[in-house]
C-alpha cells in the first residue's frame, strides 16, 4: 500500500471511530429521549418565535393544565425528567434558544440540592444559564420560580432556603431577570409544607399546588 493511501485510511478510520464514540456518547446522555420527544412535540415551524417558555425538572414537566392554569398565551413546556440545572444547560438549545422565546420560567435547582450540590455551583449554573440566554437575545426576559417545600424533601430545608435567598440575590443583581417566590405561600401555619398541595409521593404537587404557581406566574405575563 502506498504511504500516502495508508495514512489516508488511517486518518479516516480514526475520524470514524471518533464520530461512533462522540454519537454513542450523545444518544446516552441523561433524558435523550425525553428531549427528542419534546423535538417531536414542537417541530419546527409549528410554533411561533417570541412566545413564553417554561423549563425545568418534573415540576414543570408534569404541569399537565399549564396552558389552562395561564390561558391565553403561547406557552411552550419543556420540562424534562428529574434533571438538574447542568442537564438544563446541555440542552440549552434544545429546551430554549431555538424558539427564540420573550420570556422563560425556569424550576431547577431542587434536583440539584437533593443530589448533594453546593449552592454557590448551582448559582454559577444558573448564571451560565443567564449569559446563554441573554446573549441569543438580550430582550429575553427570564424569571427563576423559587424552590417548592417539598414534604419528602423536608430534611433539606435550609438548603433549599438558602438557595431561595441566593437566587433572589442573584436575580436583583442582573437585569431581566426576576425571583418568583412560591416557598412561603406553599407552607402552613407552622412553616411546615402544606401536605394538601401534593400527590402521593409528596414531591409533586396536585391541582391546588399548582394553583399557587399559577397565581404567583400570572402578573408577570
Amino acid at each position: 500500500m502506498k504511504p500516502l493511501l495508508k495514512y489516508r485510511n488511517l486518518f479516516l478510520a480514526f475520524f470514524f471511530l471518533l464520530f461512533i464514540a462522540f454519537n454513542g456518547y450523545a444518544q446516552g446522555q441523561p433524558f435523550q429521549n425525553e428531549i427528542n420527544s419534546i423535538l417531536d412535540k414542537y417541530p419546527e415551524n409549528s410554533y411561533q418565535k417570541g412566545g413564553i417558555v417554561f423549563t425545568g425538572s418534573s415540576s414543570i414537566r408534569l404541569w399537565e393544565n399549564l396552558e389552562e392554569d395561564i390561558p391565553n398565551n403561547k406557552i411552550i413546556n419543556t420540562g424534562f425528567g428529574g434533571s438538574q440545572t447542568h442537564e438544563l444547560l446541555f440542552y440549552i438549545e434544545e429546551t430554549i434558544l431555538r424558539y427564540s422565546p420573550s420570556k422563560v420560567f425556569i424550576y431547577v435547582g431542587e434536583n440539584d440540592i437533593q443530589e448533594g450540590k453546593a449552592v454557590k455551583q448551582i448559582l454559577q449554573e444558573y448564571k451560565a444559564l443567564y449569559k446563554k440566554i441573554i446573549s441569543h437575545n438580550p430582550n429575553t426576559e427570564l424569571f427563576f420560580i423559587s424552590a417548592k417545600p417539598s414534604p419528602s424533601r423536608w430534611e433539606k430545608q435550609k438548603q433549599f432556603e438558602q438557595l431561595n435567598e441566593k437566587t433572589l440575590a442573584l436575580c436583583q443583581q442582573l437585569g431581566n431577570m426576576t425571583f418568583i417566590n412560591i416557598w412561603d405561600e406553599m407552607l402552613d401555619e407552622n412553616g411546615r409544607p402544606k401536605e394538601g398541595l401534593f400527590v402521593q409521593d409528596k414531591l409533586h404537587m396536585n391541582k391546588k399546588g399548582y394553583a399557587i404557581w399559577a397565581n404567583k406566574i400570572t402578573p408577570h405575563l
